[in-house]
């Protein structure tokens, strides 16, 4: 289902190779080398690999999803496009994809600041920088991107193929490494009852999983450019689901690697896991060339989040339920560049104001309920309302993987904590009473139309 404005003014010049890079350098960014020790300390031992494992598990059972509501709806803003048809566009459907562009216009700028601050951190490797030199740096890598951001995206695949290469090759190197190096009594080595699977193993997997359901989160990333994928059907699916295996396996590869060369404690205490690393494997100099490729796929992956995020307040004013500026495109460029110079703006501002622990809590609470939960709820909705004809990819084992997703978010969301949790509820209130005085003002649904003037 394409729309006249997504198909006549968006370009669809993104083939496979590109979408697959695009989603790669997403997932890969900063996350696991800044995650790496948080999801040591939660489970305390080399048993912590369990957390990679079950969240590439949710990620791959939740790929499902957007493969096929992609496939069947292949529009600019993704999510947006998926909530809207499943609830219903003209009513609650209507409230579900404002709440989604409203918790994006706060989220979005929220992931891009992680990555940012990430990279300011392992910045310090190179530099030693007090606090405000790291700000100054998180904000001007926040400003450079969207500066490359601006052109036509045809342009952009291409520079896309070239981070992905940067981000690929740190990975491959960390592997190589670890593998070369490798000790099995430092890897399998566990503390006492690392495997008593109680109440505290449990909890301590939870807190792990929140950590490394961040680092695998991007999958989605080709549905929000839907608009811009050529044959959507089948490559957004494809694309999804060769990112996600092939992320999980160079992720595991990754951690197994590091906790054979290091012992876990020295892991779980580091600030710079893979300069560490690479310092204890070659020396100083090689740790420095390592940080300069863990900059680059950190840069790599905001590069590609805030590209597709700034699609989705496009799609979102397009259809009436968000300000209408954000509809506009560069005259010549054709990219939505108003949404894109929004969430570049906040983006450096939460760069400077906020901590990176708290800061991925927050994108976890904002974004489960609405973007994860409301979405798989919502494909069953559409596969009783819906023929089986209007999917041109078809979930395996329905409706076994959007049951487990449900759950498994459920859980995740929960986990991130009292504060987050309550902190994601009151945002989702205060969008809810936001859209109500929006449509009360403008005599939309759940006012009746017989409100307006005459």
């Amino acid at each position: 289902m394409n729309s006249p404005a997504n198909s006549g003014s968006l370009v669809r010049g993104l083939g496979l190779k590109e979408a697959v890079a695009l989603n790669m350098i997403d997932m890969v960014g900063i996350g696991p080398f800044i995650v790496t020790p948080l999801v040591a300390q939660a489970m305390g031992g080399p048993q912590c690999l369990l957390a990679w494992v079950v969240g590439a598990a949710m990620a791959l059972c939740d790929g499902f999803i957007p493969s096929e509501l992609g496939a069947a709806m292949p529009e600019a803003g993704g999510t947006y496009v998926f909530l809207r048809e499943a609830y219903g566009p003209g009513r609650w459907g209507r409230l579900m994809s404002f709440l989604f562009i409203w918790q994006t216009v706060i989220q979005a700028p929220l992931v891009v600041a992680s990555g940012a601050i990430g990279f300011s951190q392992y910045f310090t490797y190179l530099v030693p920088l007090g606090r405000y030199g790291q700000k100054a740096v998180a904000a001007g890598m926040v400003a450079l991107l969207v500066l490359l951001l601006y052109r036509r995206i045809t342009s952009i695949g291409k520079i896309s193929l070239v981070l992905c290469a940067g981000a690929l090759g740190a990975l491959f190197w960390l592997i190589w490494g670890g593998a070369t190096h490798f000790h099995v009594q430092l890897a399998f080595t566990y503390p006492a009852g690392a495997w008593n699977l109680n109440s505290v193993f449990f909890a301590g997997l939870g807190a792990a999983t929140v950590n490394t359901v961040y680092s695998y989160w991007g999958y989605y990333n080709i549905c929000l450019l839907g608009g811009e994928i050529r044959d959507p059907q089948r490559n957004i699916p494809r694309g999804i689901f060769i990112s996600i295996i092939g992320i999980a396996i160079l992720y595991l590869a990754m951690q197994t690697a590091i906790f054979g060369v290091l012992p876990w404690r020295e892991v779980a205490n580091s600030h710079f896991i893979v300069s560490t690393f690479i310092e204890r494997l070659y020396g100083s100099r090689a740790a420095k060339v390592a940080t300069i490729l863990i900059l680059w796929t950190a840069f790599s992956s905001l590069f590609s989040g805030l590209l597709s995020y700034s699609r989705v307040p496009y799609a979102a004013a397009l259809d009436g339920n968000f300000l209408p500026i954000f509809a506009r495109l560069h005259p010549t460029k054709k990219f939505p560049h108003v949404s894109l110079l929004f969430l570049g703006a906040v983006s450096l501002v939460f760069s400077v104001l906020f901590r990176l622990s708290d800061v991925i809590k927050a994108i976890l609470a904002m974004r489960l309920l609405i973007q994860f939960i409301g979405q798989a709820i919502g494909v069953m909705r559409l596969h009783r309302q819906w023929p089986a004809a209007r999917f041109p990819f078809k979930m395996w084992l329905y409706p076994i993987p959007a049951v487990a997703t449900v759950i498994g978010w459920a859980a995740l969301f929960l986990a991130t904590g009292k504060m987050f949790v309550l902190g994601g509820i009151a945002m989702i209130a205060l969008g809810v009473l936001t859209y109500l005085v929006r449509a009360r003002w403008q005599h939309e649904w759940p006012f009746p139309e017989t409100l307006a003037s005459p």
